[in-house]
């Protein structure tokens, strides 16, 4: 799930925690959105990643909006952060807060 990025200057190298850190915090943006951070998978495959989240979600908020706003923030996150393309990402909300 590393990521690394090469250049002409060199290569910059992403780790898997750096990317978990990322991909939380961006999904944290969302509001009354925390991630359970039990089950995160990050999936680099070909020219694209699979991103799968569980999270917990504050009563009250229509859930598949907030989902689709966690899957915005990652795929943005993830594509100007690192460059990645961002073919899916999976949430599941596992809990209401």
């Amino acid at each position: 799930m590393t990521v690394s990025i090469v250049s002409d200057e060199g290569t910059v190298t992403v780790t898997d925690a750096a990317l978990a850190q990322l991909v939380h915090a961006a999904a944290e943006q969302v509001d009354g959105v925390r991630v359970r951070r039990r089950h995160t998978v990050i999936a680099i495959e070909g020219n694209g990643a699979r991103v799968e989240l569980e999270l917990v979600v504050a009563f009250g908020r229509v859930l598949p909006e907030a989902a689709r706003a966690v899957q915005e923030h990652v795929s943005s996150a993830l594509g100007t952060m690192c460059g990645v393309t961002v073919n899916a990402v999976d949430v599941t909300v596992e809990e209401l807060d």
